[in-house]
């Protein structure tokens, strides 16, 4: 029979969350807390006390704000920080909202956008703070929107046939750097140019430049692309289904066979103006499709695809293999829908729940500063790890607070001497 024995010390089973804690605080308190002003004058917390509470969610592998009702008891033993109650940072989210903005449609119909403006800027401005980002420099920029299966009460039905949210969300390498929350039956393509722009301005007015913007088929307007023209050196978009465009792929000549990712294609490129008074230069690649697979009507044996550009200089096989490259960015989308709840938005309105998306893409930049800028080999993580993985590995040590010589120390009760290393050296 096995024995127990009860001990009453103050053991934390999550030691290694107090030193992230510690480097949230260093880096990115004082730029949040100048960005949205002092929550409280007496003893009341501040909201970059709330965003680091909400961060230790996450980084302690919950999956919801309520979490922090369980977490407290362990996070509170840091001797000078402070953890708040989920109550707290979901009150929080109701006072940093911002009213939503009502485009209609010419048919009538009102489609509702929330750009909680000044949480995006503090977005850029907590990476320019990290140095995530540098003012000056020039960046690839990817655009797309996320559909967000939720049943709040101002959810739409979207195109795939649940209730939802759609952002749009915008992303420099793996780094999100602005999101607009929007109805989920909002069509992807209305006022996105708007959305784009409020963008751009913000990357602009920080000195932020952007060299390449890569977007999929929702983003083939007119509209979109003379905006993206004027705030971008190169634009590389998926082209849409057009009749009168077929026409000249048909009578395409010179075609190049190319293997690319293991598979063979054959491409080409025509100059052509997709609309009037819009030129650009139109990659198509096609593919064979297998003996099994059904004839398009429009496309015959074929199988193509057209990215649009106004990149003149590149080879067909480059702008293919770049724009391609672009099916990374889905893993963005994944981590905040798996590991920085995404998928359990917290509050029943867009506006809240946009203050939620914004909040867990500051935590989820500030987790890539983390697993870029320091050496965790000895742990068995690298730079793409999960946030799971680092949960397990790193964070979950017990550990215990005690006080010598005058002086707080932390105790960490396990045979991983990296852990010294990492503590004093990297987060130190």
């Amino acid at each position: 029979m096995t024995k127990i024995a009860i001990k009453s010390e103050k053991l934390v089973p999550f030691g290694g969350i107090f030193p992230i804690m510690e480097a949230f605080t260093r880096d990115l308190a004082p730029v949040i807390d100048k960005v949205l002003g002092q929550r409280s004058k007496n003893i009341g917390f501040q909201y970059s006390e709330i965003i680091r509470s909400l961060m230790c969610v996450y980084f302690c592998g919950g999956t919801c704000v309520e979490d922090l009702s369980h977490l407290n008891r362990h996070l509170s033993l840091h001797p000078t920080l402070r953890t708040c109650s989920p109550d707290t940072t979901l009150r929080s989210m109701e006072e940093l909202k911002t009213d939503n903005i009502t485009y209609v449609s010419e048919i009538g119909n009102s489609y509702d956008f929330n750009t909680a403006e000044k949480l995006n800027g503090l977005l850029l401005d907590a990476l320019l703070a990290t140095g995530q980002l540098k003012a000056s420099e020039e960046y690839d920029f990817d655009f797309d929107h996320e559909f967000l299966e939720t049943e709040k009460y101002d959810a739409k039905r979207t195109y795939k046939k649940f209730l939802g949210y759609s952002p749009g969300v915008g992303v420099i390498g793996d780094l999100v750097v602005g999101i607009e929350n929007r109805d989920g039956n909002a069509n992807v393509r209305f006022h996105q140019q708007d959305t784009l722009q409020r963008m751009f301005s913000r990357f602009e007015s920080r000195g932020i430049h952007i060299n390449r913007a890569r977007m999929d088929c929702g983003s083939c307007s007119k509209e979109i692309v003379e905006m993206v023209t004027k705030h971008c050196n190169y634009y590389y978009i998926r082209s849409n289904r057009c009749q009168a465009l077929y026409n000249e792929i048909f009578a395409l000549r010179g075609w190049k066979r190319e293997e690319i990712n293991d598979i063979e294609y054959e491409v080409c490129s025509i100059w052509t103006e997709k609309w009037e008074g819009v030129p650009c230069r139109l990659v198509v690649q096609r593919q064979k499709k297998k003996p099994d697979e059904e004839l398009d009507l429009w496309e015959g044996e074929y199988t193509y695809r057209c990215i649009m550009t106004n990149d003149y200089k590149s080879t067909d096989r480059d702008i293919v293999e770049y724009y391609n490259q672009r099916g990374s960015k889905e893993r963005i989308f994944d981590d905040l829908d798996n590991g920085f709840g995404w998928d359990r938005l917290p509050k029943s309105f867009m506006a809240e729940n946009a203050v939620f998306l914004i909040l867990t893409a500051l935590i989820r930049n500030f987790y890539q500063q983390l697993m870029s800028e320091h050496d965790l080999k000895a742990f068995g993580l690298k730079k793409t790890s999960r946030i799971k993985a680092f949960v397990f590995r790193f964070v979950t040590v017990p550990a215990k607070w005690v006080k010598t010589a005058r002086q707080n120390v932390l105790n960490i009760y396990t045979a991983n001497e990296a852990y010294a290393n990492v503590f004093l050296n990297d987060f130190g």
